[in-house]
């Protein structure tokens, strides 16, 4: 108990003391700028960061893909059968689907 007593009467009970402490509180808990919601604006932030070098890795990767369909007429049409089922007219597509 006399560390407790101690601290009061020398931070607490001073007044200047006393408003340093209630600053300091605002600044954690109250204010608009308070620390909790920079911390969350901080982790906000670092997961925007993440999304944009997501999204440039996929933009690269996409744009060498479209790329290749436009220069690669295998390419195309492979790409033509996976993905929108089109054959030629003495063929027979079977689609299975995982259940």
């Amino acid at each position: 108990m006399k560390p407790i007593l101690k601290f009061y009467l020398r931070y607490i009970h001073n007044r200047y003391g006393l408003t340093v402490i209630v600053f300091l509180v605002w600044m954690i808990f109250f204010d608009s700028n308070n620390l909790i919601d920079r911390i969350n604006t901080m982790k906000e932030l670092e997961k925007l960061e993440t999304d944009i070098q997501y999204y440039k890795h996929r933009i690269e990767t996409d744009s060498r893909n479209l790329n290749e369909l436009r220069t690669n007429t295998v390419v195309l049409e492979k790409f033509a059968r996976e993905q929108y089922f089109m054959k030629t007219d003495d063929e027979d597509i079977f689609i299975i689907v995982k259940e």
